[in-house]
């Protein structure tokens, strides 16, 4: 996971819509139709799925971009800790 891809995708104005069938792509072996930052797959499905929580969470709490993305964050480590 790249912080700064994930930055990239969110301030480059995508929706949630895009995001969405862009994961679905990803999942079924296809190129999406954005460009999403990436190694591979795996790390592209990373960052389509982080940046669609952190639109999603800006857009429910009204909070800042990097706000959100350090509230991503901490959900993955609380999950991996």
């Amino acid at each position: 996971m790249n912080i700064a891809s994930i930055r990239t995708i969110v301030e480059s104005g995508v929706d949630v819509e895009a995001l969405l069938r862009a994961e679905e792509a990803i999942l079924e072996g296809l190129s999406p139709e954005i460009v999403i930052p990436g190694e591979d797959e795996g790390e592209q499905l990373t960052h389509v799925i982080a940046a669609r929580w952190v639109l999603e969470h800006r857009g429910d709490t009204g909070c800042d971009t990097m706000t959100a993305i350090r509230e991503y964050t901490k959900r993955v480590r609380a999950s991996i800790g």
